[in-house]
Formats: C-alpha cells, sequence, structure tokens
C-alpha cells in the first residue's frame, strides 16, 4: 500500500513538518504554522516515513510547534 507524506515549509523555504495528509496540513495552519508551500514527498522519501515513523534526515525535521 502506498502512502503519500507532504512536506510543508514557510515563506523562506524552511522545513516546518511533514504530514501524511492534507488534513494533517490544515490542523497545523490552524495551530498558526506558517505553511506557505506544500509538496508531495517521492515514493522513496514516502516509504521510509511509513517505515520508520520518522523524516528522511533527522536534520531536516522540526518539532518546535
Amino acid at each position: 500500500m502506498f502512502v503519500k507524506f507532504f512536506c510543508c515549509y514557510d515563506g523562506e523555504g524552511t522545513l516546518l513538518a511533514r504530514c501524511q495528509t492534507m488534513a494533517d496540513v490544515e490542523v497545523l495552519r490552524r495551530l498558526g504554522r506558517p505553511v506557505v508551500k506544500v509538496v508531495e514527498m517521492g515514493p522513496e522519501e514516502s516509504v521510509v516515513c511509513r517505515l520508520t515513523d520518522a523524516p528522511v534526515s533527522v536534520g531536516a525535521y522540526n518539532d518546535e510547534y
């Protein structure tokens, strides 16, 4: 089963979060996160997120929200 994930970026291009659904993206917006751009992850990146329940690169993850 293929699961999509999305990367959420602010206006400066900083990765804010990785979300599994667009509904998750909307939750971030309602929480006041400045989500400006949402990009669907490639299949390989999505598989890593699904299997590890973690982002592809630890340095790119921002859990400060």
